[in-house]
């Protein structure tokens, strides 16, 4: 899968690398760049982290990335782990957005595939094929970019919503349920007429032109 499949209107893909050995950080930055990917290296777990703490976007509710990112992370490495690492970043909810791949040495595959079903991307083991990482490293990109844009949506659905009067969403509630205007208006006791008005409303706000539109919308959410 190539990069070129991306929406360019999200931005260029970043990949983050972090490991101890500047020497694998600059192979791996100057691999990427035979593939046209751009790269940012940290030293530690500890300056990745930093550079997330600098940055408000990454809390709880950030938008950051708003472009495709992933990290290559050593499992091993002074100071925070990369274990230890990957764990905080899922506990930031950060993990969708940013896949991540573990770089790993053969003892700790175990812990790599158990990283896997606790939400990493992939790990590749040392030494590794060039093009089976950066093959896997564009895959990684592209689910960043599916989770980004679904975070987008989400967020666009979200404020939709709340530009709903209650009286809307109890009349969208029984809308999505397939019930016609005439049984909508007996169950909340008001005229057809007001439910025609408030469906109208609903869909415009909603940005849709049919109740199976607005279903298919709210089951997606």
């Amino acid at each position: 899968m190539s990069t070129s499949n991306l929406n360019p209107a999200m931005g260029l893909p970043m990949v983050y690398l972090v490991d101890d050995e500047d020497v694998v950080r600059d192979a791996l930055a100057w691999l990427l760049r035979s593939r046209r990917l751009l790269s940012e290296g940290f030293a530690s777990g500890e300056a990745f982290e930093a550079m997330l703490d600098g940055r408000p976007d990454t809390r709880a509710g950030g938008d950051w990335p708003q472009a495709p990112s992933c990290l290559v992370l050593d499992m091993r490495m002074p100071g925070i782990s990369g274990l230890v690492l990957f764990e905080r970043l899922v506990e930031r909810g950060l993990t969708p957005v940013l896949p991540v791949i573990f770089l790993t040495g053969h003892g700790d595959v175990p812990t790599a595939v158990a990283a896997v079903k606790s939400g990493a991307f992939d790990f590749v083991e040392k030494p590794f094929s060039d093009n089976a990482l950066v093959d896997r490293v564009e895959q990684a990109l592209a689910a960043s970019g599916q989770a980004i844009a679904r975070r987008q949506a989400m967020r666009a659905m979200s404020q939709r919503m709340a530009e709903l009067t209650e009286r809307e969403r109890e009349v969208m509630a029984l809308v999505v349920q397939g019930l016609p205007n005439k049984l909508i208006a007996d169950n909340l006791n008001i005229s057809v007429r007001t439910v025609e008005v408030h469906r109208a409303r609903v869909f415009e706000k909603m940005d849709v032109k049919s109740a199976v539109e607005l279903s298919n919308l709210l089951r997606e959410a």
